[in-house]
């Protein structure tokens, strides 16, 4: 029979605090500001759960940059920040002194772009030390490139790192869900020997307080942000127009995001005219910055996807039951939140014009022959989105 270990109490007082400190993070979720009505409330909470996984990623399991790996940040069941629906993020730990190479097959997403940040004021980090761009990467004929980060000049494609330098993200944004395949890829560290992570009491319990504490100050930190938003429904503004602090921003180009509100009664109609661009979309979600479930729920559109009037413009409707039209926006439940367009490499960044009407009075207010869609099309339209769901993420 085993004794009592020396640390037991350590231990026992630091899963206390982790608990405790997760405990607190749950506050979040009644604040005065925040949605009081069920799905809300519930949905803040999961959210809350959902993120204590990627904290734990972060802070505990993939935190060490003399062994990193490429390890993705959101799917369908965890997400944060106003992910797009679009995307698949991945990243990984890296220390701007040592020398690492990220190998592998650039696959075919529209949009890619691999940044490199320094730590910073926000839960994502600071400033962003450099960017490499999909035109900006040599691949060869069967789509293999080669990235060295270093602070040492390399031939090739070669990202110079600062000693701040962090993290480094790859943002991949998928047009077409169906046909277009994700990267393949690896990275290693080229002048430290990887070395195999032995967890000890101290460095378990740092990492779970430190997840703990990140889950806290990362949602506090967007739920702060979406306030700025609420305080002018229906009207798009940027992040730089709200905030000063550097974050890893995304590359080609910036989001415009609003914030809508809509009751059962309303329907909310938002017209742009798309420029000329490499990529674009538009992403729909809740009051917690999360995207609706873009398995199951019409909750975006993009370049690929949208069907456009006529006349080139745009036109969304969010409302709580199905319009006929086809860039629909499924409120999903809830009455308010974000909406999103992205123009990424564009020369200029149009803004969407909001207009709430009455439900009964929508028709009224679209165009006349606007675009429709049958219910046969709108099921087909819901199942080829689960499929290509599966085909980004392989599960």
């Amino acid at each position: 029979m085993y004794g009592d270990n020396q640390n037991d109490e350590f231990l026992r007082a630091q899963w206390r605090e982790f608990c405790d400190q997760l405990a607190e993070a749950g506050d979040l979720v009644f604040r005065d500001t925040a949605p009081n009505n069920d799905i809300d409330r519930a949905k803040g909470l999961r959210l809350l759960a959902r993120n204590i996984a990627l904290g734990l990623q972060f802070k505990l399991e993939n935190n060490d940059p003399a062994c990193p790996e490429l390890l993705h940040y959101f799917d369908p069941v965890r997400k944060q920040g106003g992910d797009n629906t679009d995307a698949l993020y991945r990243g990984a730990p890296i220390n701007g002194e040592f020398t690492y190479k990220i190998t592998g097959y650039r696959g075919s997403a529209k949009y890619f772009a691999v940044t490199v940040l320094e730590d910073g004021n926000t839960p994502w980090g600071g400033g962003v030390v450099a960017s490499l761009m999909a035109a900006d990467i040599d691949v060869d004929e069967t789509g293999y490139f080669e990235i060295i980060l270093s602070p040492h000049a390399h031939s090739g494609n070669w990202i110079k790192t600062t000693p701040g330098s962090w993290r480094v993200t790859f943002r991949e944004f998928f047009a077409d869900w169906a046909n277009e395949a994700p990267m393949d890829a690896r990275i290693d560290i080229l002048d430290h020997e990887p070395r195999d992570q032995i967890p000890s009491p101290t460095s378990v319990a740092a990492g779970l307080i430190d997840a703990a504490r990140w889950v806290k100050e990362s949602t506090e930190y967007w739920a702060m942000m979406i306030a700025h938003w609420k305080k002018r429904p229906h009207q798009f503004m940027s992040y730089r127009q709200l905030e000063d602090n550097a974050i890893d921003a995304t590359p080609g180009g910036e989001p415009l995001i609003a914030y809508w509100q809509v009751a059962h009664n309303e329907a909310l109609i938002v017209r742009v005219r798309p420029p000329e661009a490499d990529y674009w979309a538009v992403e729909f979600g809740n009051h917690w910055w999360e995207t609706m479930d873009y398995r199951y729920r019409l909750c975006s559109t993009n370049c690929h996807h949208a069907v456009l009037e006529d006349s080139g413009e745009l036109l969304l409707v969010i409302s709580h039951d199905d319009p006929g039209v086809p860039n629909w926006l499924d409120p999903s439940g809830h009455e308010e939140g974000y909406i999103t367009v992205r123009w990424m490499g564009a020369a200029y960044y149009p803004q969407p014009v909001c207009e709430k009407v009455a439900r009964e009075e929508l028709f009224d207010h679209l165009p006349l022959g606007h675009q429709t869609i049958s219910r046969e099309q709108r099921v087909d339209q819901l199942r080829q989105r689960r499929n290509g769901v599966l085909n980004r993420f392989k599960v």
